[in-house]
């Protein structure tokens, strides 16, 4: 099968797994206790007034023709008004949607950037101290969670050697680059602290079960530098299924950052995320989990993509 016809298959699972997940977000939003009109009016609103706001928002309607419309309108790219905020709710992810990017790619690149050289290394120096060493950093990596490690980042650079701020975002077009990535260190290196744990225990495995392979060792036998066989031959190889990995974490970091948003007062979807859901702001709420779950399949797909490239002997399905 080639490529092209791969990602068409692809796509078209990816667009029925979208309509399946818009249909358990519209249900399970839709089950959550309490009365929409009732919370943005108040207790003391008249029945009137409760039944006039259900008629124009639609809350009136069987819950089949609320979805129908909710799905119309995700289709032409309106998602809705958010209660909350009275603006449109794809204005309001398009507003957010760029800076939580900006911290998954951010903490992505630190985590791959300590992950992989850790991860090769605890392999090529397998049971000596570089490896105990790593391995340790690993599982304390995995052990912590993430809003910790912010936590302990704010304790350290920010309040004791007082080298970044707290919390906070600087738009680049306002303040510039430098001001941003001042604000961005702290966040995006306390997820990065978080995710390089997974990375570098994928890697350090992968590469375990490569260089035991013929091919290395045969390469060794021809009289190839250790740096030609562990990075040309081996590392090659054994990078495959970390991609998996790899993608798995930046999805994760773009819809984990809610608590950490939280922690770093940093505007991205996450934040609102915990907005919507206090405010119990449903079209938001619904908004911000369908763009996730998005972000978590097309994170998914370039992982597929991307196999191809580090091993051209990955024919998609399943061809020899």
């Amino acid at each position: 099968m080639s490529l092209a016809s791969y990602l068409v298959r692809r796509t078209g699972f990816m667009f029925v797994t979208l309509l399946l997940v818009t249909v358990i977000t519209f249900a399970v939003t839709n089950i959550l206790p309490g009365d929409v009109a009732l919370i943005i009016l108040g207790p003391n609103a008249s029945e009137e007034k409760i039944q006039a706001l259900q008629q124009q928002l639609g809350l009136n309607k069987p819950l089949y023709a609320q979805y129908f419309d909710w799905l119309t309108g995700l289709v032409t790219g309106d998602m809705g008004q958010s209660l909350r905020f009275g603006e449109p709710v794809s204005a309001l992810v398009v507003e957010r949607l760029p800076r939580s990017m900006l911290l998954a790619v951010a903490a992505t690149l630190v985590a791959v950037v300590l992950s992989l050289p850790l991860g090769v290394i605890a392999a090529y120096r397998q049971n000596e101290w570089p490896d105990f060493a790593a391995s340790t950093f690993g599982f304390v990596g995995v052990s912590i969670p993430i809003f910790l490690w912010g936590l302990l980042f704010i304790l350290v650079f920010a309040v004791w050697f007082d080298i970044f701020p707290t919390g906070g975002f600087a738009p680049p077009a306002a303040e510039g680059w430098g001001t941003t990535l001042k604000y961005l260190v702290l966040p995006a290196t306390s997820m990065g602290f978080a995710l390089t744990a997974y990375i570098m225990r994928m890697t350090r495995s992968s590469m375990l079960e490569v260089l035991s392979e013929e091919y290395v060792k045969l390469a060794r036998a021809k009289g190839m530098s250790e740096r030609v066989v562990v990075l040309r031959h081996a590392f090659r190889n054994a990078v495959i299924p970390v991609i998996t990995v790899i993608a798995f974490q930046f999805a994760y970091a773009f819809g984990g950052v809610v608590v950490l948003e939280k922690v770093f007062v940093w505007p991205g979807i996450g934040r609102l995320t915990l907005t919507a859901v206090q405010a119990r702001d449903i079209p938001l709420l619904q908004g911000c989990i369908i763009v996730i779950a998005l972000i978590y399949m097309l994170s998914n797909l370039a992982a597929d993509v991307l196999y191809a490239y580090f091993d051209p002997r990955i024919r998609y399905g399943g061809e020899n």
